[in-house]
């Protein structure tokens, strides 16, 4: 579960901005009616989705974008070498070397904790784990290159991670800390990478048979709900040695061969729901890219109720379909927009910081007409 995330300097994104999945102290008619879109853990009580609009070219998709590049960062930095350089880029128009920053906030088993890292293309600068065991806010450790001197003066640790200056003797300036502990099988900076590498995820992903076959032997009903929202007219399906099966509405009683006779898009379909039903069902958190690209707006709508209806999975998407802003669907503060300042770079904000937009307005409408500047503006050519 995260609580928030702030980026600065990637990719279009310049002054430090931040994604935040913490619920605002909405108190109308209309937010309460929204209870489900939002979920409590401890003393928090978070969002289940956020959506993110803007014109094109205004650096929607870089948030996401950088997301990730701060996540790969973390699962693969131990396996960069001397000439390599980190999987993003830095605002275009910015000074040279300035420090890019990634910070989350996010939960472990009832537990939260911060992370963050700076770094420039090459080399990081920066970077701390902290956690709240009994509320209060404790040092894991801390790095700062910065410093003059050794490892010692570099680093503090307190006695989470075990014999600590082994790991930070192996870990070079191209790589990241807890990268290279849970490499080195040191328990707590394991169970971070885990969270990660399996509770983050950013793309629509394919199963091994025998999950598959145990998913859809769990998920049958919801697997078939989920086709005729799509209005696909398979009406039934097995799965065996491999082999996917499905039957139609025309002619219930004929088999298919799902690899060989079913359409592509029937295939991506299937792909889509594995990864979606398992994200839900395990209450992870899922970063979509245009999240209609591939989906009928049907079927995206009924993808955002599947994560309202779960316990505690998270969605955040960019897109630019108009029809899902309703405030009978969305509260205030899960609605953000990006758009682009006069340097080029890209800011984000909420509909909840417009505090005179109230929840009975045309949000569709408003949006359209250009009220939280996060739309084109069409210049109309006499001759084109």
């Amino acid at each position: 579960m995260i609580l928030e995330i702030t980026l600065t300097n990637f990719f279009s994104i310049n002054e430090k901005i931040t994604l935040d999945l913490q619920a605002a102290n909405l108190h109308t008619k209309e937010a309460r009616a929204l209870a489900d879109n939002t979920f409590a853990v401890g003393n928090e009580r978070l969002l289940k989705t956020v959506a993110i609009y803007g014109a094109n070219a205004s650096g929607k998709s870089n948030i996401i974008k950088a997301v990730k590049a701060a996540v790969d960062m973390i699962l693969d930095s131990h396996n960069y070498n001397e000439g390599d350089s980190f999987g993003f880029k830095p605002f275009k128009f910015g000074e040279k070397n300035t420090p890019s920053e990634f910070y989350i906030r996010f939960i472990i088993d009832g537990v939260e904790h911060e992370y963050s890292f700076s770094c420039t293309r090459d080399e990081i600068i920066t970077e701390s784990l902290y956690y709240y065991p009994k509320g209060r806010r404790a040092l894991i450790f801390s790095r700062d290159e910065r410093i003059p001197g050794g490892k010692k003066e570099k680093y503090e640790f307190t006695n989470v991670i075990r014999r600590p200056m082994d790991v930070a003797s192996n870990t070079s300036r191209k790589t990241l800390f807890i990268s290279r502990a849970s490499q080195m099988d040191r328990e707590k900076a394991k169970e971070i990478y885990r969270w990660f590498n399996e509770q983050l995820v950013f793309s629509y992903r394919g199963k091994t048979s025998v999950a598959i076959d145990r998913f859809l032997g769990d998920n049958k009903d919801a697997v078939l709900r989920v086709l005729k929202a799509a209005d696909s007219d398979i009406v039934e399906f097995t799965y065996k040695d491999g082999e996917l099966t499905t039957f139609h509405r025309r002619n219930p009683a004929l088999p298919f061969d799902f690899n060989t006779e079913e359409s592509d898009g029937t295939k991506i379909l299937f792909k889509i729901m594995l990864t979606v039903m398992d994200v839900v069902r395990n209450n992870k958190v899922m970063f979509l890219d245009e999240v209609e690209t591939s989906l009928h707006t049907r079927l995206v709508e009924y993808l955002i109720s599947l994560f309202h209806s779960s316990k505690s999975a998270q969605l955040v998407f960019t897109t630019h379909n108009t029809h899902l802003l309703d405030m009978t669907r969305f509260r205030k503060d899960q609605i953000f927009f990006v758009n682009k300042r006069d340097d080029g770079s890209s800011d984000l904000y909420s509909l909840f910081d417009y505090k005179d937009f109230r929840e009975k307005m045309d949000l569709e409408k408003a949006y359209l007409q250009g009220r939280f500047d996060a739309v084109p503006y069409i210049n109309e050519f006499e001759n084109i």
